[in-house]
């Protein structure tokens, strides 16, 4: 007597489990996500907006997430989106110093409108330099990617400590 078709019909109709893993709906919700994704990032980089100037310096690499410090043309001042005084500056820089006790000072990205006072911005640098937050970087449009006035924002790191 001769044994023939697959194993599992051998065993009474029974089949065999089957040990290969079907990776297509795995591969269809990561697809969904990344899409997700990609259509949320730019809504999240959305801040206070501001007329920034020009430059040719490049980019800075990051390690953690600086601190941003926003001067609109109006004259409001904006620390990570929160609008606050200029009274009230000290006693926030103070809270960022103090959050990152022990450690090396956070980097504060300050941007600026370009219709701005200087003696504004400069008023805000001494703020920052007297809570002791050196890692200043001011954020400027970059000249290479703005043919039309429009493009990613680069960094140049000018404060001294």
């Amino acid at each position: 007597m001769a044994m023939s078709g697959p194993p599992s019909s051998r065993r009474g109709g029974r089949r065999a489990p089957m040990a290969d893993i079907n990776v297509t709906p795995l591969v269809d919700v990561m697809l969904v996500l990344l899409i997700i994704f990609m259509v949320t990032a730019p809504l999240l980089v959305t801040g206070v907006p501001v007329n920034l100037p020009d430059s040719k310096a490049k980019g800075l690499d990051q390690d953690q997430k600086p601190t941003v410090v926003s001067l609109d043309r109006d004259g409001g001042l904006f620390v990570n989106d929160a609008q606050v005084t200029m009274a009230d500056l000290p006693s926030r820089l103070a809270e960022i110093r103090s959050a990152n006790a022990g450690m090396e000072p956070p980097q504060i990205f300050l941007r600026a409108d370009t219709a701005l006072d200087y003696g504004r911005v400069m008023d805000v640098m001494g703020e920052l330099n007297a809570a002791g937050l050196n890692k200043v970087a001011l954020v400027s449009t970059s000249v290479a990617d703005t043919p039309a006035g429009a493009g990613a924002a680069s960094t140049r790191s000018d404060a001294q400590p």
